[in-house]
């Protein structure tokens, strides 16, 4: 999966621009408090783009094990058949199929375990995913706002950019917290 993109160096060097040109301390404050966002933002975007990919590894892995715990299957069955047809003619199947179809069995259940584990991993680094991409669009929304806020020199709209941005903030919060302590 692709990392949520934060296309704002753009904004980011306008603001910076008329930061550096206005006499008045509120555009400065705007620059530097929508340049921290946009580094919360770079961050929250990069954690997210791991989770996405951890998130398909493990979906992988866990189709791998149920490929082989189909092979499995299909070896038991072709075993079982065999026993079958065996059988079916009045003799005595082999105990080395009969003990290989039981380890099949055991095989199968340690198997689908893994499997399943690996699932359960997926969907906890996709949910993870989806929070923190979550949290990237919020900080792009508190950019954006920002930007308009140093454009239209409105204080209004900065309290609302800083709103934003502290909402995103908790987002990347949280999942460092879960970092720190899973569960």
């Amino acid at each position: 999966m692709e990392h949520p993109e934060v296309p704002l160096e753009q904004v980011q060097e306008h603001i910076e621009h008329h930061a550096h040109h206005e006499p008045d301390s509120f555009i400065p404050k705007v620059a530097l408090s929508t340049a921290i966002i946009a580094a919360f933002a770079a961050i929250a975007s990069l954690l997210a783009g791991d989770h996405a990919n951890e998130a398909m590894v493990s979906q992988i892995e866990s189709s791998d094990q149920w490929a082989f715990f189909q092979a499995k299957s299909i070896k038991a069955a072709v075993l079982s058949t065999k026993i079958a047809l065996i059988e079916s003619q009045g003799k005595k199947a082999s105990e080395k199929d009969e003990e290989k179809i039981a380890e099949y069995g055991k095989e199968q259940e340690e198997i689908k375990k893994e499997a399943e584990a690996k699932h359960h991993e997926a969907e906890i680094h996709l949910t993870r995913h989806k929070l923190l991409a979550g949290g990237v669009t919020l900080l792009q929304i508190a950019i954006a706002v920002g930007a308009i806020s140093a454009l239209t020199k409105r204080k209004a709209f900065w309290g609302v950019s800083l709103c934003f941005g502290l909402v995103g903030v908790a987002f990347l919060l949280r999942e460092l917290l879960y970092t720190l302590h899973p569960g």
